[in-house]
């Protein structure tokens, strides 16, 4: 099996217990029977992700969450009228039926509905939640087409389900919704602004943990093999073996052939759409030895930009 565009046929290999790679909006998941223990074993197994690493459940709906959470709060449920389908994930106090390697051992299991027709479509056919963590192996760049899913994971699942490339390009955010704020595990597509103006409530962004409560709170992730460093400027001569990605401008001194321009229209949401896809592009590239990259207004939606290329890379700014 390769990649494939039939719904059921992708709904007939979930409900075998095989693993599928699903596109979302955000990025394309390794998608597996999130109630069943043994197929959550093998997603981790796939993608050589250490089970300390909790996944999220992916459902149909706000009303489907509830089959699999004890509760869902007033402000959690206006989160999710607001923003569900989209890329946002609440932390839920789960029921037993959700099985404790999901959550590597948490009472919260992270709970979202994604805006993928293709997969809204898909998660109607299934009795079960779908855990889909992103198709990739663990802590390298995360997919944004089928192929890239293909190219890392195709010896190791069923195959793929084709949706196009994902038009958000960077993964959900994370919450969990408390009494009096909302604390971030992992900044994503919807921002702390977006929350707290629905909401009222502070956000509150949570430390990185080697045991973390959250998918993507590791220091080091979406990680090419290539060293990148982040820097703002060329404050040297230029080698050929070295490329820059930068947000709307180049930089001086350095070929425009060795540059990658993420946003020439100087937009978040086109930035956060391309940082992948570029990121693949340059690894995959045997001219490129090194990569430098600057990071983009630390606003809105360019703060979880710049987490990613913070965890992406090998040493801090300079």
């Amino acid at each position: 099996m390769s990649i494939f565009t039939q719904v059921p046929l992708a709904a007939q290999l979930l409900k075998q217990g095989l693993l599928v790679g699903i596109p979302t909006e955000t990025v394309y998941g390794l998608g597996g029977n999130g109630l069943d223990a043994a197929v959550v074993l093998e997603i981790f197994k796939a993608k050589g992700r250490p089970t300390f690493d909790p996944l999220i459940l992916h459902v149909a709906s706000l009303a489907a969450a509830r089959k699999w959470v004890k509760e869902i709060s007033p402000v959690a449920f206006q989160l999710g009228q607001t923003f569900w389908p989209g890329p946002l994930t609440l932390l839920l106090p789960k029921k037993d039926i959700v099985p404790d390697i999901v959550t590597s051992g948490s009472e919260w299991v992270g709970v979202r509905v994604p805006a993928h027709p293709v997969t809204l479509s898909l998660l109607t056919l299934l009795d079960f939640p779908l855990a889909a963590p992103s198709a990739n192996p663990f802590g390298y760049i995360s997919p944004t087409t089928a192929q890239h899913v293909m190219d890392q994971l195709g010896d190791k699942i069923a195959g793929v389900l084709e949706g196009g490339p994902s038009y958000v390009g960077i993964e959900s955010t994370v919450v969990k919704v408390l009494e009096d704020k909302i604390e971030i595990y992992r900044p994503g597509a919807i921002t702390a602004e977006q929350l707290t103006n629905l909401t009222g409530l502070p956000c509150i962004r949570m430390e990185d943990s080697k045991h973390p409560t959250a998918p993507g709170m590791l220091t080091s992730h979406y990680a090419p093999r290539k060293p990148l460093f982040l820097k703002t400027s060329n404050d040297r001569l230029w080698q050929a073996e070295e490329f820059w990605i930068r947000f709307q401008y180049p930089v001086a001194g350095v070929p425009a052939q060795a540059q990658r321009i993420l946003a020439p229209d100087g937009k978040l949401e086109t930035a956060a759409r391309n940082l992948f896809a570029v990121l693949r592009e340059l690894d995959a590239n045997p001219e490129v030895q090194c990569i430098y990259a600057e990071g983009v207004p630390d606003t809105g939606l360019g703060v979880a930009i710049n987490d990613k290329l913070k965890r992406a890379s090998h040493q801090p700014e300079s």
